[in-house]
């Protein structure tokens, strides 16, 4: 499961209401939106992200953290260190190798380390 595919569970669950009668309204079928919700299909686009902001009537915060969560949830990530240090590349490939083994505990650490170290979020590219 995804971040995103999570949080849409959450607040689908929260109001009561059913993966079909969600589908129906975002106008896709109920076998894809399980599948998001799973993270076995890949990041959603904008447009899905703002009509489900939309179903859920969420306000600006709220839909700025879904959009946010959608972003990060691709499940397939590829990670490109050609340029970057021997370090980072080491970086990269030991996670990509243990990050099934990590336990909850762990995975909550590293997401903080890098949280709290890493430089703000770049503006969108126009």
């Amino acid at each position: 499961m995804t971040p995103f595919g999570e949080r849409v569970r959450e607040l689908r669950e929260a109001r009561g209401m059913a993966q079909k009668d969600m589908a129906a309204a975002l106008g896709v079928s109920p076998a894809y939106l399980s599948a998001l919700e799973h993270g076995n299909r890949g990041r959603p686009g904008s447009g899905l992200v703002m009509q489900i902001c939309a179903v859920f009537e969420l306000i600006w915060d709220e839909a700025e953290d879904l959009k946010r969560l959608a972003d990060l949830s691709h499940p397939r990530v590829v990670v490109d260190t050609a340029g970057l240090s021997p370090k980072a590349t080491e970086l990269a490939n030991l996670l990509a190798e243990n990050i099934a083994e990590l336990d909850e505990d762990t995975i909550d650490w590293v997401l903080a380390e890098i949280r709290t170290r890493k430089l703000p979020p770049k503006g969108p590219a126009y």
